[in-house]
């Protein structure tokens, strides 16, 4: 299995933020043919999506989710910024991993998805992102 590393700055606001281009350069290195690349965030308050993004989707994500989880008091998890709670229960609803066809080298994505890495702790700059490939 061909796996490597990535760091992505995320800032200090919640994002979802676009990791397609990076996995098709890692398939490009791993010199890609047939099988599944699988990412993986190690992080308990962040998660991956796959969705449309720049056509409003990727804002329309985030909005849905302070409805859900609104970053107030009510979380029993109370470190760091105000309602960080809710970045702990994020994972629950958006899984902290994505599996992806690879067919001929290219990611088998419809037309308008991307893989998404979703963030929305205010306290960590800083994600790691793991691409993993699983040769067919």
């Amino acid at each position: 299995m061909y796996s490597t590393e990535i760091e992505v700055r995320t800032g200090a606001e919640a994002v979802v933020h676009d990791l397609t281009h990076e996995a098709e350069s890692f398939l490009r290195d791993a010199d890609a043919t047939d099988g599944l690349l699988h990412v993986w965030v190690p992080h308990a308050t962040a998660g991956l999506a796959v969705l449309e993004t720049g056509a409003g989707s990727d804002e329309d994500l985030l909005a849905a989710l302070d409805r859900l989880l609104p970053r107030d008091d009510r979380w029993r998890h109370r470190h760091g910024s105000p309602g960080h709670g809710r970045d702990h229960v994020l994972p629950g609803l958006v899984p902290p991993y994505a599996t992806i066809p690879v067919l001929g080298g290219v990611l088998a994505l419809g037309t308008w998805q991307s893989i998404c890495l979703v963030d929305t702790n205010l306290d960590n700059p800083v994600r790691k992102v793991r691409f993993s490939l699983l040769a067919g």
